[in-house]
């Protein structure tokens, strides 16, 4: 027998044992086991599952090796690139590679792989490359397609203009992209934050090439289905994949490109270890296999910003004259203009600008109207100017436990007896926000004869029909309407903008940007009304807004984040739990040079603690390897809470 010895990854799901172990390969198995096939081996007195890496002619191990138990499955879906791409994901995310592979590569199903067959066919023949129509409007939109399309790996930032026209809305720019790539031969991944974007990337993409030349990959998907789509793609079957966050790590042959949509979604976001978000995976890919990257969107995070600013992306957006042609116009209720008309416009949950938009667009179509959420927000402001109201001790946001009870603060828990506003001296505190239930019943009477739909939680619409109707909605639950909407109210902006975390403001724009992308044009009477901002914070997020510019909103953001040496600008990671586990992980722990270290801090009252450490891009990499030793040094001793860590975490203190 040639190299008796198997290397195998074995899924213990153990931080302190995540490397591969050496196993004896039986004579009647010697064919089958091949790197990348699934295996049981003996580990600890359990049968556990695991991957083969290599075969080699000798161990390190100088005991008795123990033999491969059997083999699951002769298919190799563990390749040497997918390989190499998972480990360095577990590098840069500060996780092992067991959890990488356990999100990589999906569960078996038996019978899925034995229903596919082997043979490769020819899905892209007859492919040609878009015509390019559309992206004339895009500086350099037409050079990237071109690029694409002659097998190039280009790299850009694609900021969208909104658009009610079909062929011209996202999906069709997205289906561009891919086309272009396997017209060249090689194969292309979209990824979207959920199961309605891919449905609308779906119907464009089987519009243009029928069915047949792409897969779907979505977590909801049922075993046999994903597994089946997952195979096809590893099989060569197909060369392209639309799918959500799993999609992303589709093993695709000759990858030539992976495009994203609103890189700001938190659907992006792996939940669970090692939390990598879709963006890392991606340019990770890009760095091993050379593929195209571009991330798209209506807005663009402050992430994907400073990949523009680093050289990394080419900045990608539309003219301000396509700009100005395609989105509706934005005021904001209580400007100086709505003052005499209406005194209270800017303290008014629906003013009379908003009122009188909401009658005109009645008239014409379908009114869109976006509520913070469908239930209450704990936090508490000021009744009088709307400023969040903050722990006189520590700045903490005022939150109220139960009814009756004083204010206290969620971070240091102090209790506060008596609020004064610092700024206004107002006595009065508000934290009711009326939700989208109670909104659809106050606007069903006085809108007299008029449907009202809602949307949001467990019942999100996909579609309305044209006329007149009112459609309350959550952020990221609006339907699409028949024509577009003729008018859109954003309701209890203070709400958005009160949130404590780090993004808050970014995601505030994206939300908002991504309701008044539904409504008609300005040319065609399209209108936006922001309500109940307040006025401390007009700038810059609602200056964006209104001058529909998010990549200046992004630019300035990731500048006042450099000052404070905030994520994106700094690489920063966190460790948690019990002060006495948190002490004993990440006791003597080697932080690297340009560490900066912050805590521990209280995540919760009497609850567990955190270290933020903050370095220079340059140490990433060592303060990877800090923080995935500190997991492993509790895993071994198996004390106390459970202790995570996390790298470049969206904000560090959430």
């Amino acid at each position: 027998m040639v190299d008796p010895v198997a290397v195998v990854q074995v899924d213990t799901g153990l931080p302190h044992l995540d490397r591969p172990f050496d196993y004896l390969v039986p004579a009647d198995l010697d064919a089958q086991v091949v790197p990348g096939v699934r295996v049981k081996v003996r580990f600890s007195g359990r049968d556990l599952d695991g991957f083969v890496l290599e075969r080699v002619p000798s161990a390190d191990f100088g005991g008795r090796l123990a033999p491969i138990r059997r083999v699951v499955s002769p298919e190799p879906v563990l390749s040497p690139t997918l390989l190499a791409v998972c480990r360095e994901v577990a590098l840069r995310s500060a996780g092992t590679l067991g959890d990488v592979l356990r999100l990589a590569v999906p569960p078996r199903h038996a019978a899925a792989e034995k229903a596919l067959p082997d043979q490769v066919g020819d899905t892209d023949e007859g492919l040609d490359p878009p015509t390019g129509a559309g992206w004339t409007a895009y500086g350099g939109g037409e050079a990237l397609v071109a690029r694409l399309a002659r097998g190039e790996s280009p790299s850009a930032s694609l900021l969208l203009a909104p658009a009610t026209d079909a062929d011209k809305q996202w999906p069709a720019r997205l289906v561009d992209l891919a086309q272009a790539t396997l017209a060249s031969g090689r194969g292309a991944i979209i990824v979207l934050p959920d199961g309605r974007d891919v449905d609308r990337v779906e119907v464009e993409a089987v519009r243009r090439w029928g069915r047949g030349r792409h897969v779907r990959l979505t977590a909801d998907q049922g075993p046999q289905a994903r597994y089946s789509s997952w195979l096809k793609v590893r099989r060569g079957h197909v060369r392209c994949v639309i799918g959500t966050r799993a999609a992303v790590h589709a093993p695709v042959p000759d990858l030539g490109l992976i495009t994203w949509w609103d890189d700001g979604d938190p659907s992006h976001l792996e939940p669970r270890a090692p939390y990598a978000h879709v963006r890392t995976v991606a340019r990770v890919r890009r760095d091993v296999e050379g593929c195209a990257l571009v991330p798209a969107g209506l807005t663009r995070s402050v992430a994907v910003q400073a990949l523009v600013e680093a050289g990394e992306l080419k900045d990608l957006h539309a003219s301000r004259d396509l700009v100005r042609a395609r989105t509706a116009r934005v005021r904001v209720a209580g400007e100086e203009r709505d003052a005499e008309r209406d005194p209270s416009a800017g303290r008014a949950r629906l003013p009379r600008v908003a009122w009188e938009a909401a009658h005109a667009g009645l008239e014409r179509g379908p009114v869109l109207v976006q509520v913070p959420r469908r239930g209450y927000l704990p936090a508490l402001s000021c009744d009088s100017c709307r400023r969040p109201a903050r722990c006189p001790g520590c700045a903490g946001p005022l939150a109220l436990d139960g009814s009756g009870t004083p204010p206290r603060c969620r971070w240091c828990g102090r209790v506060t007896g008596r609020f004064e506003c610092p700024h206004c001296g107002s006595l009065r505190l508000r934290s009711a926000v009326v939700g989208a239930t109670r909104t659809a019943e106050e606007l069903g009477r006085a809108f007299a004869g008029v449907p009202v739909h809602t949307s949001g939680g467990q019942e999100v619409l996909d579609r309305v029909p044209g006329g007149p109707r009112l459609v309350v909605a959550t952020p990221g639950a609006e339907p699409i309407a028949e024509d577009g909407y003729a008018a859109a109210l954003l309701l209890d902006a203070w709400a958005l903008l009160e949130r404590t975390e780090l993004d808050a403001a970014e995601q505030c724009l994206r939300r908002w940007i991504g309701a008044l992308s539904l409504v008609r044009p300005r040319a065609d009477g399209g209108v936006g009304v922001l309500c109940g901002a307040p006025s401390h914070v007009t700038l810059p997020v609602v200056e964006a807004l209104v001058r529909w510019d998010p990549a200046w909103f992004a630019q300035r953001e990731l500048a006042d984040r450099a000052l404070l040496h905030l994520p994106p600008s700094a690489v920063v990671g966190t460790v948690t739990g019990q002060r006495a586990d948190l002490a004993a992980a990440t006791r003597a722990a080697p932080w690297p040079s340009s560490a900066r270290l912050m805590g521990p801090l209280p995540v919760s009252e009497g609850g567990p603690e955190r270290l933020i450490i903050s370095v220079e891009e340059s140490d990433r990499v060592a303060l990877a390897t800090v923080l995935k030793q500190a997991r492993a040094r509790w895993a071994a001793g198996r004390q106390g809470e459970p202790v995570t860590v996390r790298l470049d975490p969206v904000d560090p203190l959430s």
